[in-house]
C-alpha cells in the first residue's frame, strides 16, 4: 500500500507542480507576489501603513492564490475515470483525497512561504512580524489546501463548478484568515494556536467529505 501511496503522490505532485493548462505551481506564486507589488500603489508609499497592514494583505493573497488551481484538483480525474480505476485496485476515495491534499499543499504552501519573504520586504514588514507571518502560513496553508480539495470534490461535475468552488472556499476559509492575520496584530501565540486548530479540523474532515463527494459525483 505504501508503494501505491508514493506513486499516487508522485503523480499528483507532477501534475500540480509542472502544470498543464492551469500553469502549475508558478501561477499562484506569481499571483501572490503581484498582490504585494500592487498593494503599495493602491494605498500610497506610507511605510508605517504598509508595515501595519501588509501582513493581512499577504494572508488575503495566500487565500486567493490557493483558490487558483481548484478546477484541476478533482474534476479531471473523475472525467477520465481514474477514481474508478483506483477503486478497482483497492485504493479508496478517502485515501486519494488525503494524498491530493498533501500534494496540493506541497505545490503551493512552501512556495508561498518563500515568496512571502520577498513580499514582506516589499511591504516593509519587520523581522518579528515576518516570523509570525511565516509560522502562521505554515500552520494555516495545510487547512486551506484541505478546504480547497474538499470544495473541488463537492463541486466536481457541476456547471460553473470552478467559479462556484472559489465562492464557497472564501467564506469557509474566514476562520483561518481571521486567526492567521489576527496573530500578526496581537503578536501572541494564541492566534497561531487557533490557526493550527482550525487547520487541523479541516484536515481531519477533508478525506471523508471529499471521498463521499467523489462517490456521489461518479454515480
Amino acid at each position: 500500500m505504501s508503494g501505491r501511496i508514493t506513486s499516487l503522490l508522485r503523480r499528483d505532485l507532477a501534475r500540480l507542480v509542472l502544470g498543464g493548462r492551469g500553469g502549475g505551481a508558478l501561477m499562484p506564486v506569481l499571483f501572490f507576489v503581484s498582490v504585494a507589488i500592487l498593494y503599495p500603489f493602491a494605498v500610497g508609499p506610507d511605510a508605517q501603513l504598509l508595515a501595519r497592514t501588509g501582513g493581512g494583505v499577504i494572508w488575503v493573497a495566500a487565500l486567493l492564490a490557493a483558490i487558483l488551481p481548484l478546477d484541476r484538483l478533482v474534476e479531471p480525474d473523475i472525467e477520465q475515470g481514474l477514481f474508478d480505476q483506483w477503486a478497482l485496485r483497492g485504493i479508496s476515495e478517502e485515501l486519494v483525497i488525503a494524498v491530493r491534499v498533501l500534494a496540493h499543499w506541497l505545490s503551493f504552501g512552501p512556495p508561498l512561504m518563500l515568496a512571502a519573504l520577498l513580499s514582506a520586504a516589499l511591504l516593509g514588514l519587520e523581522g518579528a512580524t515576518l516570523r509570525t507571518l511565516e509560522l502562521g502560513l505554515l500552520a494555516g496553508t495545510p487547512g486551506l489546501a484541505a478546504l480547497g480539495v474538499t470544495v473541488a470534490a463537492l463541486t466536481a461535475g457541476l456547471r460553473g463548478g470552478a467559479a462556484l468552488a472559489g465562492l464557497l472556499v472564501i467564506p469557509m476559509a474566514v476562520p483561518v484568515l481571521i486567526f492567521g492575520a489576527g496573530s500578526l496584530s496581537s503578536g501572541g501565540e494564541s492566534g497561531l494556536a487557533l490557526t493550527a486548530a482550525a487547520s487541523l479540523v479541516l484536515l481531519a474532515i477533508a478525506p471523508f467529505a471529499g471521498g463521499a463527494a467523489v462517490r456521489a459525483a461518479r454515480r
